[in-house]
């Protein structure tokens, strides 16, 4: 099965497949305190980050979707990631069964509307190629993160308790307006 990451341009952004030479720039950011802190608290170290990175190149492989790259077209650099992955976390059939939703930017890229075009642009490309429903796991102190998740058309299904704290389980049924 041969599968390969479609690219997805935004007036602003590129959304496209992770290749070789972004691993530098994928620990990078993966071992930014500001980035992780929702997401585990943990930065990662390089092992951890280039376990994630084939993981997400496998991810497209076998399934069909993934996280894209996100790269800022003016910099031509890459400032974040987007997109969609089996978890297997153990949180109940209503989460674990349906494809999870997660986005994160570099701290300078935030607060610029990037985090939302690139997650709606993702969006809009599972609502054409793998229709169905989406859940997504935020942090429950991520403001941010959580007015973004009801912009994409998320509901709460649950808050958990957890080892990195208080998550909040979210759950699409499809685009905004079909729900």
């Amino acid at each position: 099965m041969i599968r390969s990451t479609p690219n997805i341009n935004t007036s602003r952004l590129a959304l496209r497949g992770m290749r070789p030479e972004d691993f530098d720039r994928y620990a990078e950011i993966w071992s930014m305190p500001d980035v992780v802190r929702n997401i585990g608290g943990a930065p990662w170290d390089r092992r951890r980050a280039w376990e994630s990175f084939l993981r997400n190149a496998g991810h497209w492989q076998m399934t069909g979707f993934g996280q894209w790259a996100v790269i800022d077209l003016r910099s031509r650099t890459m400032i974040g990631q987007v997109g969609f992955f089996y978890g297997s976390q153990e949180l109940g059939d209503d989460f674990d069964s349906f494809p999870q939703a997660g986005w994160l930017l570099v701290p300078e890229a935030q607060g610029n509307g990037f985090a939302l075009e690139a997650a709606r642009a993702a969006h809009d490309w599972f609502d054409r190629v793998i229709p169905g429903k989406l859940v997504a796991r935020i942090s429950g102190g991520n403001a941010p993160s959580l007015r973004l998740a009801d912009q994409l058309g998320y509901r709460e299904i649950r808050r958990i308790d957890d080892p990195d704290g208080d998550l909040v389980l979210l759950r699409r049924d499809g685009p905004p307006g079909n729900r």
